[in-house]
């Protein structure tokens, strides 16, 4: 009893999150909300997921429910690891960009920088140090 509410609890919370992004994301917001209420379903009634089990070809109704979670995590994985990926190359794309900006701007000018343009690194104390790396007096 003591599991099936907490159970409930976690799906519940994933429900109203679920909803609460369905204007972000409404095809995930709808798989979600529909994973949620099968699991608060199966959660309270688990001889009906052993029948779906069954039926399925599975001999456990929690076998069922957890193959179904791999699969779904494995998408999730997927999915994140894709949009990291793509995530990257945007980067990549955008540094190289602004590398060769910089490089074009460097160029065109007859010099480089003053010496009065370029940032000063500070420590925490407060003292100053040049480009050399070494603290001024």
């Amino acid at each position: 009893m003591i599991a099936q509410t907490v159970i409930s609890m976690l799906l519940i919370g994933v429900v109203i999150y679920a909803a609460s992004e369905r204007r972000r994301s409404p095809v995930v917001a709808l798989l979600s909300i529909t994973a949620g209420v099968a699991g608060l379903y199966f959660t309270w009634t688990p001889d009906h997921a052993t029948q779906v089990a069954i039926w399925a070809g599975v001999g456990r109704g929690v076998d069922l429910v957890l193959y179904i979670w791999v699969c779904i995590s494995l998408i999730v994985l997927l999915n994140l690891h894709l949009k990291l990926r793509g995530q990257m190359e945007l980067i990549t794309v955008m540094a190289r960009s602004i590398a060769l900006a910089e490089a074009r701007r460097r160029f065109s000018e007859k010099g480089p920088p003053p010496l009065q343009a370029r940032p000063q690194i500070t420590s925490a104390g407060g003292r100053v140090f040049p480009r050399s790396g070494r603290p001024s007096r």
